[in-house]
């Protein structure tokens, strides 16, 4: 039987003229938040660097290399911590969902003097394999062994997890890793731990994150990270849905990597 629709529209419907009133007040709010959004940038960029010291070596597809290798000549770069741990046997639908919104931009990134690449603490073997599967080309670096994840506060061990001795999102009370200490109360990593092999406890010791560094006179600087809600502007369907008439309409884990989408 052929569904019967209404008639009546589920939202307020007014003249051109009405609209073009509530647009242009939108449209005001819209413009103070690039400007607030412009100033916390100039705020991000005079951040305070630390100077990093400590030898981070990575497994990359042209071998075992330091940090300041990862520049590739240039003066900048940004890392993204995609969750990917030795357990996993797939990535992060979440970070996955993000990767293909970055995965188009590391050649402009490139041309304006920044490098990037994605770390993972699983094993190269593993990175290289489900980057073929995704038909990505960004660089994905291995930091299997190392301390680079857990140096910036994106991989614990199962020991920090059991304590509650962890920092993450630059707090100690993080609600995710709750869950993974066994206090389940919403449905998205239970979801997306299954949907990388793993259980909730494995699946929430690796978090999403973002950090960017600076190489000045052979000397690599820390220069700025962000977590959880922080990375939601690399996404790339959350902006296109934030402008559609039902915005987000979401009351749980929804999207699936783009190679398990049912054809429509």
């Amino acid at each position: 039987m052929a569904e019967i629709r209404s008639s009546t529209p589920r939202h307020h419907v007014v003249s051109r003229e009405e609209w073009l009133k509530a647009r242009l007040e939108v449209l005001k709010a819209e413009k103070e938040l690039t400007r607030h959004g412009d100033e916390v940038a100039r705020r991000r960029q005079a951040l305070p660097w630390v100077r990093i010291d400590k030898e981070y070596r990575f497994d990359t597809d042209e071998g075992s290399v330091l940090l300041k290798d990862l520049f590739r000549g240039r003066s900048q770069l940004i890392v993204y911590h995609f969750m990917f741990g030795p357990d996993f046997t797939a990535g992060c639908p979440s970070c996955s969902a993000i990767a293909d919104a970055f995965n188009g931009i590391v050649v402009h990134l490139q041309n304006h003097d920044v490098a990037f690449n994605a770390v993972s603490r699983a094993p190269l073997a593993k990175l290289q394999a489900y980057k073929r599967r995704m038909g990505w080309t960004f660089p994905w670096a291995s930091s299997f062994g190392g301390d680079f994840n857990f140096d910036f506060n994106v991989s614990f061990t199962e020991e920090q997890q059991r304590r509650g001795d962890f920092e993450y999102n630059f707090r100690r009370d993080d609600p995710v890793m709750k869950v993974g200490a066994g206090e389940i109360t919403f449905p998205g990593p239970a979801e997306f731990a299954a949907m990388t092999g793993t259980n909730v406890a494995t699946y929430t010791r690796e978090r999403e994150g973002m950090s960017a560094f600076a190489l000045e006179n052979g000397v690599v600087y820390h220069t700025y990270s962000t977590y959880s809600r922080g990375v939601d502007p690399f996404f790339g369907f959350y902006h296109w849905l934030d402008r559609a008439p039902e915005g987000r309409n979401e009351t749980g884990p929804w999207f699936r990597r783009h190679d398990e989408y049912e054809k429509r």
